[in-house]
């Protein structure tokens, strides 16, 4: 029984050990968040058992349970580079396949129709101005290129309330949207789809939405990129940990292998 005992050890420290090292990997990637693995023991046993005399048969992988903490805030100058400064998510939509994601990562920029989208093109969601948010779904982020008197698109501005504001050749300001922002009862439900993308489960439960500085949203913040919020100390810590309980798994194997070598070598 030891060596099946030890063999669960052994590929809990393996699973382990890729989180940390999937971790560590994404230390640079823009609203990723970091993962843990959370142990759990396996006993075997019946109601006719004695609880003193009950056996442990090994452990197993209960859960990879996603840390939503916030990361750093890192300044960058650009206006659609935004930070959130609360709980919610950004809202995007695949153009080819309708599939709604949700990120931390507000990297975004503008194509040649005006849509707003991050690198995967998946296009940011807003709110088109005067519509409620709990009863109106958000809608593609476009900007018309030309306005109504015929001026060119100049630039952008987005405020920490989520208003999108163009600007055009003629000196006038149009209110294109605000920011649809998502949170979820359980964001740990939240399944990865990669790119610092997720999608709603069951487990998550249905996306709210909102606007920015309303409840536990947060406000945006433009012109920042939320980093990840891996700590590599942290992380290498817990990569030493892991070493340790691989190595000592391993060396209850070789020890179990010695005890049953020494019983088959017995001579009567």
């Amino acid at each position: 029984m030891s060596f099946y005992n030890s063999l669960s050890g052994l590929k809990n420290a393996q699973t382990d050990l890729n989180v940390i090292a999937h971790n560590i990997a994404n230390a640079e990637t823009a609203g990723f968040k970091k993962s843990r693995v959370d142990f759990g023991d396996i006993v075997a046993g019946s109601a006719f058992t004695n609880p003193k005399l009950t056996q442990g048969i090994g452990s197993t992988v209960e859960s990879i349970t996603q840390n939503f903490s916030i990361g750093p805030i890192e300044q960058t100058g650009s206006a659609l580079d935004l930070a959130i400064t609360g709980d919610g998510f950004f809202t995007t939509v695949n153009a080819d396949t309708d599939k709604r994601l949700f990120t931390r990562n507000g990297s975004f920029t503008t194509d040649e129709n005006g849509f707003i989208h991050d690198g995967s093109m998946n296009r940011l969601q807003l709110f088109a101005p005067g519509a409620d948010p709990l009863v109106d779904p958000p809608v593609d982020a476009q900007i018309p290129l030309v306005n109504g008197g015929g001026a060119g698109f100049a630039g952008l501005a987005i405020d920490v309330d989520g208003t999108v504001t163009a600007t055009y050749d003629d000196g006038s300001n149009d209110i294109i949207g605000t920011v649809a922002l998502a949170s979820f009862v359980s964001p740990s439900g939240l399944q990865q789809v990669g790119s610092s993308n997720w999608s709603a489960t069951g487990l998550s439960g249905t996306p709210t939405y909102g606007q920015p500085t309303f409840g536990a949203f947060g406000q945006l913040l433009s012109g920042a990129l939320e980093r990840s919020n891996v700590d590599i100390a942290e992380e290498l810590v817990s990569l030493i940990t892991a070493q340790r309980y691989f190595q000592a798994n391993a060396k209850a194997i070789d020890t179990a292998t010695q005890i049953s070598q020494t019983i088959i070598n017995l001579r009567s």
